[in-house]
């Protein structure tokens, strides 16, 4: 049996993480683990939860089209997971530390450029090379940014 967390039970039900929460608390949804739940068992108390709230709309339920909205909910979660098991789809966390990442490495090359370039210009005189020299070394500052397969290569070997 696969369990699954409050955050994904509040995207199937088509609710908040804080409504699962409050609807556990009152004894309406039941936790199989400490914040994990069976889907099937959430589904049908979740359900049985709104006949009794309003056993009169029981009557005008389209059952096909909830059914149909279930079955295309489940197909969009299972679509989601297999996106991220063949890498497709990335979490935000890995999103933001392929990010920082990247910027925290860009700015160290950038700060970089006043040390590397100093003792060389210095010498020079002439404004055409000066200026050749700063912008060969912005360039290949640049350069770095814009090698997207390298950047998402290194930040998939630090996770492992």
């Amino acid at each position: 049996m696969k369990l699954y967390t409050s955050a994904a039970v509040a995207r199937y039900l088509d609710m908040t993480e804080r409504n699962v929460r409050t609807l556990r608390d009152k004894g309406i949804l039941t936790e199989y683990k400490p914040g994990l739940y069976d889907l099937k068992t959430v589904t049908k108390q979740y359900i049985n939860f709104l006949r009794q709230k309003n056993p009169e709309a029981e009557e005008k339920v389209d059952y096909n089209t909830e059914r149909a909205k279930l079955v295309r909910a489940k197909r969009e979660n299972e679509e989601l997971e297999l996106q991220l098991r063949k890498n497709e789809l990335h979490t935000t966390e890995d999103i933001e530390k392929i990010v920082t990442d990247t910027l925290v490495n860009f700015r160290t090359r950038l700060l970089a450029i006043p040390a590397k370039l100093s003792p060389i210009l210095a010498k020079k005189k002439d404004q055409t090379e000066i200026f050749k020299l700063m912008k060969a070394a912005i360039d290949e500052t640049l350069e770095e940014l814009s090698d997207f397969d390298r950047i998402t290569k290194e930040g998939g070997e630090d996770e492992g």
